[in-house]
Parts: structure tokens; sequence; C-alpha cells
């Protein structure tokens, strides 16, 4: 819990400093004076002031955002002398880059980030695949349990490398969001028999891009070898015969070749709330045995499933994914528009309601995956402080008054008509835009506690 708070309030603290500093630092340079430079709202927690004319640097008590306020005659009269300063009277280009140097700064970390979590390198699963559901796209496609997948194709002509199941989801996920179909080049797990198969993607019309999109396609989990790990004494498993490292052949006459198999064969044994016996047969020291397994029943989330007390699989394999120093930043670059596009398409998509708003997140699933990524290493919370760097650059971004993209709205207008907006119109639009930004804030914290209490 601390792990995630801590990880949590550091992941907005480097954003927020990133994105204030991408407007201070452009408006120094176009010559504004900056009164204050804040790091939260409300209570002010620390001060730094070199002099009184200076900069006035702070952090608040409350972490959820940050602002640049500078000298401007709107907000505050403001001295003959120091007008040159003030921001109101800069020209609109200088506003304008002043305004996007925020969102800019958001996307430029990113590619640091996403760089340097390249050039370490990190552990992923690969591209082996676990047994596709039944009538799922990746069984029409005649994909197998055990299935490698070596390269993808969205263009006859050209193939790219498949690193990890990871990649793999990643061009999946983009397939279907340019409603595309994909090509993949597949083998068997020791690159023999290598084939063709077509992903029927482009009709997918999937709604929701979440961690289960896999699972509907098909391509959720990694092959796990249906070999037995810890049998726990005195268990269900052990009362059978098992022991760890069997290998299990077949379930009731179903033939098995992947853990997820047996998992789901035991869990379901549950389904008539009595135990229910299961035919075993498995191989150990190279002779093969027949067993009966009897699962006890319990209730998981308000469900009779079966339990065994052991565990079935092994952990899938794993491939070191790192790039070298060039490719590591193209390939940096490369993500971080494609992360930005895939954000923009995403909401376009959830306005029209094409998507569902329940890929909205907020503050609790952000520390959340927080949490998570610096317990597994480095590179991942690398890469996910570089999906939330992206998400909030584009989303600032966003024609919202009070968003950058709202500022940078009202400068289109004055560009064109050749006057700025209106105090009467600005008050209305911001009233509207907080209206919408608090109804935006709620679903997403609506989102987080469903997804909490297992409601989604």
């Amino acid at each position: 819990m601390i792990t995630t708070i801590l990880a949590f309030l550091f992941t907005l603290g480097v954003l927020i400093v990133v994105h204030e500093y991408g407007h201070y630092r452009v408006a120094v340079a176009c010559g504004v004076r900056v009164l204050r430079f804040s790091i939260g709202f409300g209570r002010v927690l620390w001060r730094r002031q070199a002099t009184p004319d200076s900069t006035e640097f702070v952090v608040c008590a409350l972490p959820l955002g940050g602002y640049v306020r500078m000298l401007d005659e709107r907000e505050a009269p403001v001295p003959a002398a120091e007008l040159g300063h003030a921001f109101n009277r800069k020209p609109l280009g200088q506003r304008a880059a002043i305004v996007v140097a925020g969102p800019v700064a958001n996307l430029l970390l990113a590619i640091v980030l996403y760089s340097a979590a390249h050039w370490i390198g990190v552990d992923e699963p690969k591209a082996v695949l676990g047994p596709p559901a039944a009538a799922s796209v990746a069984e029409r496609a005649g994909l197998h349990a055990g299935d490698w997948v070596r390269a993808w194709s969205d263009d006859p002509s050209e193939w790219h490398d498949v690193r990890s199941l990871t990649d793999l989801g990643w061009q999946v996920t983009q397939s279907i969001l340019h409603g595309e179909n994909l090509d993949l080049l597949v083998s068997d797990r020791d690159g023999r028999g290598q084939h063709r198969v077509a992903l029927e993607l482009a009709s997918l019309g999937a709604s929701e891009v979440d961690a289960k999109l896999m699972q509907r396609i098909g391509l959720g989990s990694a092959w796990s070898e249906p070999v037995l790990g810890d049998v726990k004494a005195g268990g269900a498993g052990a009362a059978a015969g098992l022991r760890a490292g069997d290998r299990v052949i077949s379930i009731d006459a179903l033939k098995i070749v992947d853990a997820s198999q047996v998992r789901d064969a035991i869990r379901a044994s549950g389904k008539s709330g009595a135990a229910t016996p299961m035919q075993w047969r498995i191989e150990r020291d190279g002779a093969r045995l027949d067993l009966v397994v009897t699962p006890k029943i319990v209730i998981d989330a308000g469900n009779r499933v079966g339990r065994i007390d052991a565990y079935p699989g092994q952990p899938p394999e794993m491939v070191l994914v790192r790039y070298g120093v060039v490719e590591g930043f193209t390939s940096a670059v490369a993500q971080t528009w494609q992360m930005s596009s895939l954000t923009v398409k995403m909401l376009g998509k959830m306005i029209v309601g094409q998507a569902s708003l329940k890929n909205l997140s907020g503050p609790v699933t952000i520390a959340d995956y927080a949490g998570q990524s610096v317990r597994l290493g480095l590179a991942y919370y690398l890469g996910f402080l570089a999906v939330v760097s992206v998400s909030l650059g584009v989303l600032n971004l966003l024609p919202l008054p009070v968003l950058d993209g709202g500022h940078l709205m009202y400068y289109l207008f004055e560009a064109v008509t050749g006057h700025q907006v209106s105090e009467l119109w600005l008050d209305r639009l911001q009233r509207g835009g907080v209206a919408i930004m608090l109804v935006m804030m709620s679903l997403a914290l609506y989102n987080d506690m469903a997804r909490l209490l297992g409601l989604q």
C-alpha cells in the first residue's frame, strides 16, 4: 500500500513538474514575467523565492495538478513599467507557444522515458500462444495452443518481427482501432512448420480496449506447460496422488495442451455444487498413470468453483526485449506517436458512442498501476510513466476551455477574427468547461471504484 501511494505521488509530481516547466520555460524565453510556479493547489507546504521580483516556487497540499501564474492585466493591474512583461501584451504566436509548451513537454518526456525503458530492456512473455477461446477470431483463423507468432504484417510486402506477446497485443490493438485485418507468420514452439495466418479484425468493432481485449479475440494468455507446481499436503490434489512435476495429459478424455485448460477444468467441476470426481491421465518419470481427482468445492466471488490445492502450470517462457541506442530512440518516438493517436481515437470513439465510457480511468487506477509497475522493475515503471505522460499531454490539448487546448481555441478565434474572445463569452465557456471536466472526473472515479469492487 505504501509503495502504491509513494509511486502515485512520485508519478504525479514528475508529470506536473514537467508540464508546468514547459509553460514556465517558454514564458521566460518570450520575456513574460512568471509570478508563481505551483505544484498542487490549496495550502502552501513549501515555498522558495530568491528575490521579491523573482518567481515564487511553491508546493501545495493537494497534488492533483499545478499552474504557472504569469503577469497579466486581465488578472490584476500591471504597472506601466512592467507592461512589456505581461502575458496578455505578447504577440499571438508567443502566447500560443507558451500554452502549447506544457503538453509538448509531456510528449517529449514520454519519448525520453520510452527510450530509457527500451535501453534497459524488460522481460516479456514469448509470443507462444495459449489455447484460443472457443469461436474466437484466433480459433477461426486456425491458431492453436503452442503456436509461436514470429512476425506480423498489415501490408503483404512488409513483415515486422514480433518481439513478445506484449508486442503482438499492441499490434492487434492498433489493427482493431484502425479497422484493419492482420496477417501473422506462425510456427510451432521449436520454429518448425512456418505458415501464414490471417486474423479477421476489420469488422470486430470492439467498443472497449482494455486488459480483456486479447481474451475476446482469443490471444489472451501465453502458453504454459501443463505441469503441476507445488501440491499442498492434505489438499484434494495430494489425496488423489498428484505430485509436483506431474504432466497432465488429459482430463475426462479432454486432451490437455496448456495449463489454462487444467485450471478451467478444475474450476468448472464445482458448478454443480457437489464434489465431482475427474479422470486424470498424467505423465510421471516417463510413465503414464490414471488417477481419480475429486476437487473440493469453495466459494469464489460468489460462485462455486473446484479447488485441488495444487498449482497447475509453469511460468511462461520469457524473452528480454531490449533495443540499441538509435533503435530505442526511434521506437520511442514511434510509440509516443502511436499512443497519442490511440488516445485521440479512443476519445473520439467514446464521444460518438462507438467505445464504452468504461475506458475512462481516474487516480485510483493510475495509483494501482503505478504501484504494480514499480514492483515489476524500473523499465516497467518508466514505460507506465510514459503512457500517463502521453495521456496528460493529449488530454490537455482537448478543446475544453479549462485546458490548454481551450486557450488555443481562443487564439484560433483571435487569429481568424482579429479580436479576442469577449470577457462574457470567456466566463460562459469557462463555466461550461468546468462542468464537463467535473462530469469526466466523476465518471473516471466511478469506473475506478467499479473496477476495485469487481463490478466491471
